[in-house]
C-alpha cells in the first residue's frame, strides 16, 4: 500500500454550527464544504490545514456511528484518514492478508466523492483508520 499523506482527521461533534466558530474564529481556518452523506447518517464540514483536511462529523440520526461514538466517548478525534495512491481495494486486500480486521470489505462512497474503507481499531493500535482514494 502506498500512502501519500494524511488525507484528513475526522472529529466527532454534536453540532457543526457550534464547532465551526472555534475552527474559524480562533484557529483562523475556513470551512470550504459542508455536505450530508446519507448512507452514513452524517453531516460533514471540511477545513484545510496545509495539505491536510479537518473533517467535522455531525450525526444526522441517533443510529449513526458518530452519535454512538459521541454517546460512548464524547466529542473529539474519531479517526485518521490516509490518502492511498494504489487504490483502496488493493490496500484492503493487503491489510486482510496481514490479518488486519476490516470494517469494510470493499471500498464505498464517502464525502467529497472519494472511495473509502475503514480498518478496525482493534487491529490498528487503537486508532480507527480510514483509507481514501
Amino acid at each position: 500500500m502506498k500512502i501519500s499523506k494524511i488525507e484528513h482527521l475526522g472529529i466527532a461533534v454534536k453540532s457543526i454550527e457550534e464547532a465551526l466558530p472555534y475552527y474559524e474564529n480562533v484557529l483562523g481556518l475556513k470551512c470550504y464544504n459542508i455536505e450530508t452523506v446519507e448512507d452514513q447518517k452524517v453531516r460533514t464540514a471540511f477545513l484545510m490545514v496545509g495539505e491536510t483536511k479537518i473533517e467535522l462529523l455531525e450525526p444526522t440520526s441517533e443510529e449513526s456511528t458518530i452519535a454512538k461514538y459521541i454517546e460512548k466517548r464524547g466529542m473529539g478525534v474519531h479517526h485518521v484518514a490516509f490518502a492511498i495512491e494504489d487504490g483502496v481495494a488493493n490496500a484492503l486486500a493487503e491489510c486482510e492478508a496481514k490479518e488486519i480486521k476490516l470494517i469494510d470489505k470493499a471500498p464505498r462512497p464517502g464525502a467529497e466523492q472519494m472511495m473509502i474503507a475503514f480498518l478496525h481499531p482493534k487491529s490498528t493500535a487503537g486508532v480507527l483508520t480510514e483509507l481514501c482514494e
